[in-house]
């Protein structure tokens, strides 16, 4: 087995990149540029994967690792962060969305020069990409840590992840959240008991690696963030606040020099 090739398989069940959708981009930058610390590269798309033509694509950095990308909201979607997982095969994986109880919202797409991806539903409406690099670069870990889940209340499809994802539930789980770990063993999602407003979907919220989550706080509430419309549990909220940034995507923080909570 070659090298590259060894590397493709270890990223699968892993998430190895977030888009931002937001209806102000240069308000977003300012913000996570505020917040994060993060710089940011323009690209320029010949064939933009959000619309196509000739359009530019705004990668977020930490330091010399790009993790992120910053898009006009798309038609038809709303403001919000998207992670994707990556899988070995995306066209096979949106196949089984609806048998695993989910819904393709847009089939398998290309993105020049990176790869290939999908935006999916869960059985619980959370929105999630699924991904297949086409690049050696590693999975990003700089710019955020294990991912967010929160429902109402415990739910979680759970089956929707093992099967699709090779993801496990770790044994070790108490009343407030459970820990989801990838095919390799890694830990890749939290999820919250929790409730949103009635009526709203599950969703992933990304954690957002700071040095300091109380300096990031108070850098975000003076750039125009809120707390998010979600009851948690206390001990949860001391933990993983969610916050809805100047347009309205959720993300929560956690400190770069640890991958826990």
């Amino acid at each position: 087995m070659s090298g590259g090739k060894a590397m493709m398989q270890s990223k699968a069940g892993r998430i190895v990149w977030h888009d931002l959708f937001t209806s102000d981009r240069a308000c977003s930058m300012a913000f996570y540029q505020q917040v994060a610390n993060w710089t940011y590269e323009v690209e320029r798309a010949s064939d933009f994967a959000w619309g196509g033509g000739e359009k530019d694509f705004v990668l977020a950095l930490s330091g010399d690792e790009a993790g992120a990308g910053l898009v006009e909201t798309p038609p038809e979607q709303e403001n919000g962060w998207i992670a994707y997982i990556e899988v070995p095969d995306v066209d096979a994986a949106a196949k089984r969305v609806d048998t695993l109880g989910g819904k393709v919202v847009r089939e398998p797409f290309e993105v020049p020069g990176v790869g290939r991806n999908a935006l999916v539903r869960d059985p619980l409406g959370a929105l999630v990409g699924i991904s297949l690099s086409r690049h050696s670069f590693p999975v990003p870990q700089r710019q955020f840590g294990p991912e967010v889940y929160v429902s109402n209340g415990n739910d979680f499809p759970q089956a929707f992840y093992v099967e699709l994802f090779g993801w496990q539930v770790s044994p070790e789980r108490d009343k407030d959240r459970v820990t989801l770990l990838g095919p390799w063993g890694d830990l890749v999602a939290i999820q919250h008991a929790a409730t949103w407003r009635p009526g709203s979907n599950a969703a992933w919220i990304p954690c957002i690696k700071v040095s300091s989550t109380s300096d990031a706080s108070r850098a975000a509430e003076t750039k125009g963030a809120r707390p998010a419309s979600v009851e948690v549990n206390d001990s949860v909220q001391a933990h993983n606040p969610i916050l809805c940034d100047p347009c309205g995507a959720r993300f929560t923080l956690g400190v770069k020099q640890t991958d826990t909570f």
